[in-house]
């Protein structure tokens, strides 16, 4: 298409990178619900189209935020949880382990 692909790969790479850390400095460890839902929709629907995998990501998203939220407010009942631990706990592993399943077939 006429773009020199070498001299723009790392501006693209830091802007993308930096996009991503100011998405988790503002939304806090929520963000792993964004980073972790959509692999996990592309794996369970398993297809790549996006005509399926839009509106099964946004259902993921919505049904595991609605989980976290609901496990934070009842797990210690007189006590509030924050949503960001929960969502931690559940997308931290779920991204630990795309990594390491990437890292593996490199």
């Amino acid at each position: 298409m006429g773009v020199d692909i070498r001299r723009f790969r790392l501006p693209i790479l830091l802007l993308a990178s930096s996009l991503a850390g100011i998405v988790t400095a503002m939304a806090g460890p929520v963000a792993f619900i964004g980073l972790a839902v959509p692999h996990l929709a592309r794996l369970s629907l398993g297809t790549s189209d996006n005509r399926v995998l839009l509106p099964g990501a946004c259902l993921f998203g919505a049904s595991i935020t609605s989980l976290c939220d609901l496990i934070a407010r009842m797990w210690l009942t007189p006590v509030e949880l924050p949503l960001s631990a929960i969502t931690a706990f559940f997308g931290a592993p779920i991204v630990i382990g795309l990594l390491l399943k990437k890292g593996m077939k490199s």
